[in-house]
């Protein structure tokens, strides 16, 4: 599937990352330009980019996209080629020869057959791989689908099943297993089937809408006007209405297609992306990109139409060498990097997700998202953030952007109640990801061979080329071991239809209108230099795991106490009773959520309150339990407590009823209620605080019955404390005592 740019070509003149964009494509792109080659050719099954030549199939990795990485070649006959595909275990090669043939080669052995249709009544649309227990490869042709599997007996396929269907033209999508075929005079009525791991799914059929310029003339749908994407592992199918000037969306389930809204188009000719779940709806001829993320329940993008961003383009050296004399030398070199420097070109397609292929200079482009541009571009932070919490791809950046926006907004004291909306944003991501078992969940980075691609072309498919087995079976014991192959973590799926969904459009999720916002920049330096603090940040977040890599931006309580309130403490000047508000919307938060607290946070609290002399306020909290027992905030309680005995207090009674009797005992006795800590000590059985340190406060208290009650207490309860040095310097001590009292 393609969308096509139009005519007249743009050319960047900014490439630097300050240009105003929320889309980019990076320089260089992957360049696959071989000598006599006859195209390129999407394998979105293996996730590669093929380029055949006469006697040669060259093929790059696509997934992960590295623009230096070598292509890896295979042999293969001469002769026309229309479509070229490898099969999903690498062991095969099939290329459509012809409307009415299909060719394959077995890459192990060199052999060769050929599956023929009959040239009278029906012709080959096209072919795909699947990982389906049924089938292993399904020829899409005018007469309907054939679903063949291959006998390793008779070295052929053999026919599965057929499903009778009048198709004018067919979209398919590996990453949906989704196939819809397109049929009627207009082509808009559509029959799909998902081919999944374990089954096949017809879905019923429907019709796109399609306005009609007048009455007499009916627009005809075309192939490069619908799209099937996956966005947060839900199926839709896009159409463009050209007539309307509207991108229809309807949502794929098991056994309804529901409408689900539109978006209005600005451009004749318009194509779709999606890059880490965010829907890119190119509008070409105006040569600008809308942001949509269909999670949320809205009808505005995400941001203003903008342009793409062409990246890391080498500008100033181009303009150099033309003027240095050298011309001859380097025209090779310049025409390339002209035509590298144009977007939207003539030849441009683009590629679902995420890829532009342009075909006329073999050249492979891997669209990217500026996170921070995004979020520098709308003051409704809540909003911004929970968009940033929902981006797998570049969690990392996400993270600091979060932390970044979080301290911006504090440090700005901007409303509490927004603040409050903001945290909530982030506890709720937290919550939510560490039920599902994301957070902190690395991923090892992608390993490859010295040439920088794998020696399988399709490595990281959804099926194992591990092991003897061939793409096809020739018995249900192999297909049903097919099955096993193929991988649980599927993207995505068909559900079953919600009927409350299909009674009611409301809760559709594309629900949007023609209504655009507006770009807000006022906060875009404030962000860029948050963003440049927070590599700092990042590094700690990182430490000891340069292997892994980030794959959630969820931001933990002990993170926000690291990274957001204990740095604004330090940089936040005046009445601190703000941040003290801010950190009770975040308790409360955390609260809701069930989430526990690390101590730190509950101590810088005492100690704003303590600095601000709010000790009635803080015993508030401690009552009200706002402040979580421990013995962290107990302590600091007790060191805030040396201007306020009541707070002092509040901190023995939370040692107290922690059951931390050792450390009560400790503090009552260099309080001077040495007495109480005896009797204390004795109910609970404390032996660990030292006698003499009884024996000490005794004898500073000057009071000689209090120390000849201590002494007689450790004679008493103690084995062997007679026969000790403490007991004799201290009995020694009292007679002193004594002696002079009676003198």
């Amino acid at each position: 599937m393609s969308g096509k740019a139009s005519s007249s070509q743009s050319s960047i003149s900014v490439t630097g990352s300050g240009a105003l964009s929320h889309v980019y494509i990076q320089h260089p792109p992957l360049r696959c330009n071989i000598p006599g080659s006859r195209g390129l050719f999407c394998d979105d099954g293996n996730k590669l980019l093929l380029s055949p030549t006469s006697d040669q199939v060259f093929s790059w990795k696509t997934v992960p996209f590295n623009p230096l990485v070598g292509p890896t070649s295979d042999s293969i006959s001469e002769g026309p080629i229309i479509s070229i595909r490898y099969s999903l275990d690498a062991k095969f090669i099939a290329i459509q020869r012809s409307n009415h043939e299909i060719q394959f080669w077995n890459r192990e052995t060199g052999e060769t057959f050929s599956q023929k249709c009959s040239p009278e009544s029906e012709s080959i649309l096209g072919f795909f791989w699947t990982d389906c227990h049924l089938c292993d490869i399904v020829f899409v042709k005018t007469s309907g689908l054939d679903l063949y599997a291959y006998n390793s007996e008779s070295k052929s396929l053999h026919l599965v099943e057929t499903k009778k269907l009048n198709v004018s033209w067919y979209v398919y999508t590996h990453e949906s297993r989704l196939v819809l075929l397109a049929s009627g005079m207009q082509c808009k009525t559509f029959n799909g089937f998902q081919l999944s791991s374990a089954e096949i799914v017809r879905l019923p059929r429907f019709e796109m809408v399609m306005a009609k310029a007048d009455a007499n003339n009916k627009p005809v749908l075309a192939a490069e006007d619908v799209y099937i994407v996956t966005v947060y592992g839900r199926i839709y199918c896009l159409q463009v209405d050209r007539v309307a000037m509207l991108l229809h969306s309807y949502r794929l389930y098991r056994d309804a297609v529901v409408q689900q809204g539109s978006l209005p188009i600005y451009s004749s000719r318009v194509a779709v992306s999606v890059v880490d779940n965010v829907l890119l709806v190119h509008q070409v001829d105006a040569k600008v990109v809308i942001l949509y993320d269909i999670f949320a329940d809205s009808r505005a993008p995400i941001s203003a139409p903008l342009p793409l961003l062409l990246r890391g383009f080498p500008r100033s050296s181009i303009s150099a060498s033309r003027f240095s004399g050298r011309e001859t030398e380097s025209s090779e070199t310049n025409i390339m990097s002209d035509h590298e420097a144009i977007t939207y070109g003539d030849e441009w397609n683009f590629l679902v997700p995420d890829l532009i292929c342009d075909f006329a200079n073999k050249l492979l482009w891997k669209i990217h998202l500026d996170l921070e541009a995004i979020s520098s571009s709308s003051s409704e932070v809540p909003s911004v953030l929970e968009f940033l919490q929902r981006r797998k791809l570049e969690a990392s950046k996400a993270k600091q952007l979060c932390l970044g926006i979080t301290r911006t907004i504090i440090l700005e004291r901007r409303p509490v109640s927004m603040v409050s909306k903001a945290i909530h944003a982030l506890i709720s991501s937290y919550s939510h990801s560490v039920k599902t078992g994301s957070y902190v969940k690395g991923m090892k980075s992608d390993e490859t061979s010295a040439s920088g691609v794998p020696h399988s072309p399709i490595s990281g498919s959804h099926v194992s080329s591990s092991g003897g087995n061939t793409f096809g079976k020739s018995s249900r014991h192999e297909s049903a071991a097919r099955v096993d192959r193929v991988s649980l973590n599927r993207s995505s799926t068909l559900s079953n239809s919600d009927p409350e969904e299909n009674a009611s459009f409301e809760k559709s999720i594309i629900n949007v209108s023609e209504a655009q916002v507006s770009a807000k920049l006022n906060r875009e330096k404030s962000v860029s230099a948050e963003a440049h603090k927070a590599e700092a940040t990042q590094s700690s977040l990182q430490s000891g795991q340069q292997e892994f890599q980030l794959t959630s931006p969820a931001i933990s309580p002990d993170e926000m106490y690291s990274f957001v309130f204990s740095p604004v403490d330090e940089e936040m000047v005046g009445d601190p009773s703000y941040l003290v508000s801010i950190i009770v919307e975040f308790l409360h938060s955390v609260n809701l959520e069930k989430i526990k607290v690390h101590p730190n946070l509950y101590i810088l609290t005492i100690q704003l309150l303590a600095r601000n002399e709010r000790y009635a306020e803080l015993g508030l909290f401690v009552i009200n339990k706002i402040l979580e027992p421990s013995k962290e905030v107990a302590f600091q309680l007790l060191e805030s407590g040396r201007q306020n005995s009541q707070t002092r207090k509040l901190g023995l009674d939370m040692l107290r009823q922690l059951g931390l009797h050792n450390d009560y005992v400790l503090l009552l006795v260099q309080d001077g209620y040495y007495l109480e800590a005896l009797r204390y000590a004795r109910k609970y059985r404390v032996d660990t605080v030292r006698p003499s340190l009884y024996l000490e406060a005794a004898f500073a208290s000057n009071n000689s019955q209090h120390l000849s009650a201590v002494l007689r207490f450790f004679s008493d309860f103690i084995p062997g404390f007679r026969n000790t040095s403490e007991h004799d310097t201290y009995f020694r001590i009292l007679n002193e005592m004594n002696s002079s009292i009676t003198a």
